[in-house]
């Protein structure tokens, strides 16, 4: 930033430095979420170096810059003309997988599947092959084309035995089956998937399956094999699942076997009345703060991540600044995120928003803090019945599922372990 401010001319513009030069520069303001001064040295790449072999690069960077911004028509502009002139290229087949990311965020389904479709003829052997697979699937059922998506299941089954995509893409079906409500062909789907697979390194558990499987039966009738189900699921401190079949379990009047061990050492409660001040303001359950707290950055004021988020909430300044009049914080500094009071009263202000967007769910709560609101609502619509367990089941990144399952474990214990008013039960 202090190069480019002493280099520039008296226009205000940058003055032309070598490509790699450019080059190096865009990747640290992309880095640093700063995309529009990212671009200008794209830019400059694009006018005076049209040759060099970082264009594919920088026309990857430049699209994939706008879809962080969420301007998914201008990033599907930058990847046609990646993918037209450098096809042949690992920028050029990334960003045709992005591309068909893309027009999902846009609504856009038919359209996705036919780019995935592309990458899976013209590149079988690619990096993203599996996912493009497991994405034409996703795209059939939210375009409404359920025998599409079906076909493409088996397509993926019979080319990826044996392998997470396989047991992936029948976990697809099983949740396309839930959502049309075929409660009997997503006990069956369940079935097919608990006989013999193996979850290692899959998107899917046995227990999520198990719990899946126990829903289904639940609401075609036969609530007896549903408990059955259910009490399959041993509980623990560290199976989301578990916890959930425990819940139920609980609620038809089967007491649960099985114990669960919690310390209230490992689940303490710290900054009190920070947080019971602004919980209490913003009408959200102070343990849910103290369970993302744990999880973004085990209580400790002072992290920061190498993406730049600061403090006990983990906020990056341009999430904070959103907030940070109304949290009563006009002229916030980036290092004041690493101050408790600051960053639970900002964060606090977040979840708030997120809370009263997602209709309190704090699942989707959780999932939009690690993965972003729009990856949400996407979820949110494929979620149906409108059962926590369901949404889980289909939050599409590995990372925010594992990340919701670990707060909202951590949350379960919190309210376990203390009241509202974080007094110990």
């Amino acid at each position: 930033i202090e190069l480019d401010k002493a280099s520039r001319e008296a226009s205000g513009s940058l003055p032309t430095l070598s490509a790699v030069e450019h080059l190096s520069r865009a990747e640290a303001y992309s880095a640093n979420r700063l995309f529009p001064e990212a671009r200008e040295h794209w830019q400059k790449v694009f006018d005076n170096f049209p040759d060099d072999p970082g264009v594919p690069k920088a026309l990857f960077g430049t699209a994939r810059s706008y879809m962080w911004e969420r301007k998914y028509g201008d990033a599907v502009q930058w990847f046609d003309r990646l993918t037209k002139d450098h096809l042949n290229t690992k920028d050029g087949r990334e960003g045709l997988a992005f591309k068909g990311a893309s027009y999902v965020r846009m609504g856009k389904n038919l359209e996705a599947a036919k780019t995935y479709e592309q990458y899976v003829t013209m590149f079988p052997q690619g990096e993203r092959i599996e996912s493009a697979h497991l994405n034409i699937i996703d795209a059939y059922r939210e375009a409404g084309k359920y025998e599409e998506a079906n076909r493409w299941v088996d397509s993926t089954v019979a080319k990826f035995p044996g392998k997470p995509s396989e047991v992936n893409a029948l976990h697809a079906r099983l949740r396309l089956e839930i959502f049309r409500e075929n409660w009997n062909a997503a006990v069956s789907a369940a079935d097919q998937l608990l006989t013999g697979r193996s979850f290692a390194g899959a998107m899917a558990s046995t227990d999520e399956v198990k719990y899946l499987r126990g829903l289904a039966l639940d609401r075609s009738g036969r609530k007896n094999e549903a408990v059955a189900a259910f009490a399959s699921i041993t509980p623990s401190d560290t199976s989301y699942y578990g916890g959930l079949a425990r819940d139920r379990r609980f609620s038809s009047g089967v007491q649960p076997t099985g114990s669960v061990t919690r310390r209230t050492a490992d689940y303490p409660i710290l900054f009190r009345a920070d947080l019971l001040r602004e919980a209490r303001k913003y009408k959200i359950d102070p343990r849910f703060l103290l369970a993302i707290m744990k999880q973004e950055s085990s209580f400790k004021p002072g992290a920061k991540s190498p993406a730049g988020a600061r403090g006990l909430l983990q906020l990056v300044f341009d999430t904070a600044v959103k907030y940070n009049k109304k949290a009563g914080y006009p002229n916030l500094q980036p290092d004041d995120l690493y101050q408790p009071a600051v960053s639970i009263a900002l964060g606090s202000a977040y979840i708030a928003e997120l809370k009263e967007e997602f209709g309190g769910l704090y699942e989707a709560i959780a999932a939009s803090y690690n993965g972003g609101e729009d990856n949400v609502v996407r979820w949110l619509n494929r979620t149906k019945p409108k059962d926590p367990g369901i949404f889980a089941s289909e939050v599409g990144f590995a990372e925010t599922k594992n990340y919701v399952f670990k707060v909202m474990n951590n949350y379960r214990v919190y309210r376990d372990l203390y009241t509202e008013d974080l007094q110990p039960k």
